[in-house]
């Protein structure tokens, strides 16, 4: 699905905030949203990493919380899971999505020994909140803990050589 006019605006929003810090590498998410994304704040050079790519809902692609609370009442992606889909979106655990973000944040560790600059993440919600959990040391369930809104910049750093969330749902101060 492609961004809604919304989306854009958050994303263009993010540009001042994006380029106060000196970027180093950057890493995209290969579905279209991601990839827009990208571009609209700036980042043209870009490299399209499918490990990146949104949890895979399997049976679940395209349906609602709500809808699926319908029929499994209180169901949380993070600890019930998915059902199995058709053979384009099987679907996956927590612990494959986990295992894609422990990927992701090798190529992150690589990049950073390499560069000057901050390596910035262009993705999805579900995915980055698992990535997150993963860098602090937790279980891909653990993912659950940290609410990601669309259009903001979220930070993960260190202090004293131990992974800390830096900073979080963080949005550009509105023009005065």
């Amino acid at each position: 699905m492609p961004l809604t006019e919304r989306g854009r605006e958050e994303a263009r929003r993010l540009v001042p905030l994006i380029r106060s810090h000196r970027i180093g590498a950057v890493f995209v998410s290969p579905l279209q949203r991601a990839r827009e994304t990208a571009e609209l704040i700036g980042v043209h050079d870009a490299r399209i990493d499918s490990d990146l790519r949104e949890w895979d809902y399997g049976g679940y692609e395209g349906v609602t919380t709500v809808e699926i609370q319908r029929t499994r009442p209180g169901w949380f992606l993070f600890t019930d899971g998915v059902v199995p889909g058709p053979p384009a979106h099987p679907g996956e655990t927590a612990e494959q999505v986990g295992e894609r973000a422990d990927r992701v944040l090798s190529k992150v560790d690589a990049a950073l020994a390499n560069t000057e600059g901050v390596v910035l993440l262009v993705a999805h919600g579900h995915f980055l909140r698992v990535l997150t959990a993963r860098r602090l040391g937790l279980a891909p369930e653990a993912g659950a803990l940290f609410q990601l809104a669309t259009g903001t910049v979220c930070r993960l750093g260190t202090e004293h050589g131990r992974p800390v969330i830096a900073g979080w749902n963080i949005r550009p101060t509105p023009q005065a």
